[in-house]
């Protein structure tokens, strides 16, 4: 088998255990490409990619662009003569002076069954319209969105207790599998490709916040879905509309009857009265602020202000 040097593309951490397997393997990575650090926590400090501080672990070269376009698009990764391009969620779109740098081109792992889910989201969307299976496809990359013809696929059932996020560990983990499997059979120069059918491509777009939001007029099945198999991203905020809906339910005061509690709530008993007044009357005088004299000066009693004796001058002036 040929020891293919490789260049890898990839971003969050569902990429990392692919980057595992081919570091373990006997193929080279020449480089690793990655999104750029963003700003993120309280802090707003620049937070590099999981797949970056893997690779920065492993001590392997590192590149972020913040965009793949140009003339001299690919150049660089021409230069570094590598025979395959492996992309594992990357999230940008490889122009085609990018796709013909290496010898092999591009192969991808995308976490749906193509042509379904292609996109950004296809576990959460899958998650969402209630499928019962979904899995991991690897294709050759061609310049659309995830519409090159398939090398390997493998199908993974939805249980009806599944969440995004052991969803997203099961399938991390076989395109990891998958992606080996493919490289070393293009190595090997025996792994053909199938065109995609034509029917049934959906788009699993990005998926918003408000998207995820728990609506209450919705069936049963649909809440579950927002509520406990979007764990842990992007969770389940309450929507819009369900705070106007306990709004109603809740039962109001009549405004009078506020009025009046507002007025009396707080107002002391008599007797409560009687006791803070025989209190006033046995402390004498206003309080004062008292401060501890130097042992040489002639302290004044416990219950004397410090000030007393200034005071008396000044009255006496």
């Amino acid at each position: 088998m040929t020891r293919l040097r490789l260049a890898f593309m990839g971003t969050p951490a569902y990429a990392v255990p692919t980057l595992d397997a081919l570091l373990a393997s006997r193929h080279e990575v020449a480089r690793v490409y990655t999104q750029p650090a963003r700003a993120a926590g309280r802090g707003h400090r620049p937070r590099p990619t999981p797949v970056a501080l893997r690779a920065e672990a492993a001590g392997l070269p590192i590149e972020t662009p913040r965009h793949l376009d140009g003339a001299d698009a690919g150049a660089a990764l021409a230069a570094l003569g590598c025979d395959l391009g492996v992309t594992v969620a990357y999230g940008l779109i490889l122009p085609k002076g990018w796709l013909a740098a290496p010898r092999l081109g591009f192969v991808n792992a995308h976490a749906s069954l193509l042509p379904r889910w292609r996109g950004a989201a296809p576990i959460q969307r899958a998650i969402m319209a209630g499928d019962t299976k979904t899995g991991v496809t690897i294709m050759r990359m061609d310049e659309g969105l995830d519409t090159g013809p398939v090398l390997l696929a493998e199908r993974v059932p939805i249980g009806p207790a599944a969440t995004a996020g052991a969803l997203h560990d099961a399938l991390a983990a076989l395109s990891a599998r998958l992606l080996l499997a493919a490289v070393d059979g293009l190595a090997a120069g025996a792994l053909p490709a199938t065109p995609q059918a034509a029917d049934g491509a959906t788009y699993a777009a990005k998926i918003e916040k408000r998207e995820a939001a728990i609506d209450w007029r919705a069936p049963a099945s649909r809440a579950w879905c927002a509520h406990w198999r979007l764990r842990p991203a992007p969770g389940s905020p309450m929507a819009a509309n369900a705070s106007s809906f306990w709004r109603r339910k809740r039962r109001r005061r009549p405004v009078g009857r506020c009025r009046e509690l507002s007025s009396t709530r707080h107002r002391p008993s008599p007797a409560a009265r009687a006791r803070r007044s025989a209190r006033r009357a046995s402390s004498g005088p206003a309080r004062r602020r008292w401060r501890r004299t130097p042992s040489s000066a002639a302290a004044p009693s416990r219950r004397e202000p410090a000030c007393r004796a200034p005071l008396q001058a000044d009255r006496r002036i």
